[in-house]
């Protein structure tokens, strides 16, 4: 109910909709927000205490953020999620872009759907050590468009760390739409809530309208005190399938990396850069990894380091805070 209060209009000096005086207190005499913040409920989600118990067999919680779209983050979290799954890690994807799931498409099980079992929602496996949960695969019709506003896609996201049965996982990797929405404002809440999130990998693309809303994204993560482990460079150069020669689809105005500058302007790491070569866009399509695809695809190696660096980071606790 604390959406629907109007900040604009609110008193000055204000105790805050979440605190027990909200809406009683000396100051709120005469806001036009007292009667909704005495009505609001207070104190922790009780939710996450039921979010808790299904975290508790998860090891590590990562977001895949950028706050642009079309640059790669469903690929990003499929192919790593994979990667990790070839190194023997059990894995869990969660596609938490509500309105536009992408993740059963690319991972091939699109027309699976999720079963309720006595523990609770059943994740789709993708193989014996990699799962996922996504909004279309809750869909008889896949083709249906997911029309909802923000407090269902809420209590969506809610269902999905409190209702599914993920049992012992290495890694759950999240999977956000862009930009900084209701999404992942709820999910970066309800983890922190609920035992806590080990950070964020930002993804960015060469362009200077990707890195100028990847800013923005490092802004949020800063806000919502996300730790952040580390950006990657998607898309960067195209590698030719013929002649083997690369190239910069997406020039930058600027010399060098942009992911790198971008690293070094935060103060984060830099996790390395993902080539566009025609393997990947092929995997994405065909359901399945990369190196099922194609192994010798130039995308196959960056894949692997960065999955990699990232389970070394997240097993010595190495995220950045943003200061």
């Amino acid at each position: 109910m604390s959406d629907s209060i109007d900040k604009s209009k609110s008193n000055k000096v204000c105790v805050g909709p979440d605190s027990e005086e909200a809406g009683k207190a000396e100051s709120c005499q005469g806001c036009p927000n007292q009667s909704i913040c005495a009505s609001a409920p207070k104190g922790p989600d009780p939710y996450a205490e039921v979010i808790l118990r299904r975290m508790s067999g998860v090891k590590h919680k990562i977001l895949v953020l950028s706050g642009k779209g079309g640059v790669g983050k469903s690929t990003l979290t499929k192919e790593l999620g994979l990667a990790m799954g070839r190194m023997g890690l059990t894995v869990g994807l969660v596609d938490t872009d509500i309105c536009g799931p992408s993740l059963p498409r690319m991972t091939g099980c699109r027309g699976e759907e999720v079963h309720n079992s006595n523990d609770g929602w059943e994740p789709v496996a993708i193989n014996d050590n990699v799962v996922v949960i996504s909004t279309q695969l809750l869909l008889t019709n896949k083709d249906e468009a997911i029309v909802w506003r923000g407090p269902r896609k809420n209590k969506m996201i809610k269902d999905f760390l409190g209702e599914v049965n993920w049992g012992t996982l290495d890694v759950l990797l999240f999977d956000t739409p862009p930009g900084t929405t209701d999404e992942h404002i709820s999910t970066v809440s309800l983890l922190q809530s609920a035992g806590g999130v080990d950070g964020a990998i930002v993804v960015t693309t060469p362009q200077e309208v990707s890195i100028a809303d990847v800013r923005r994204e490092l802004g949020f993560c800063k806000k919502a005190k996300l730790n952040v482990l580390g950006i990657v460079e998607n898309m960067s150069p195209f590698v030719c399938p013929k002649c083997h020669k690369t190239s910069d689809v997406f020039p930058s105005l600027h010399e060098g990396s942009a992911g790198r500058r971008l690293a070094t302007e935060f103060g984060v790491r830099y996790l390395g850069h993902v080539p566009l070569d025609v393997a990947m866009m092929r995997s994405c399509e065909a359901g399945v990894g990369v190196v099922e695809q194609d192994s010798s695809a130039p995308s196959v190696r960056a894949i692997q380091e960065i999955a990699l660096a990232l389970v070394k980071l997240i097993q010595t606790e190495a995220a950045v805070k943003i200061s």
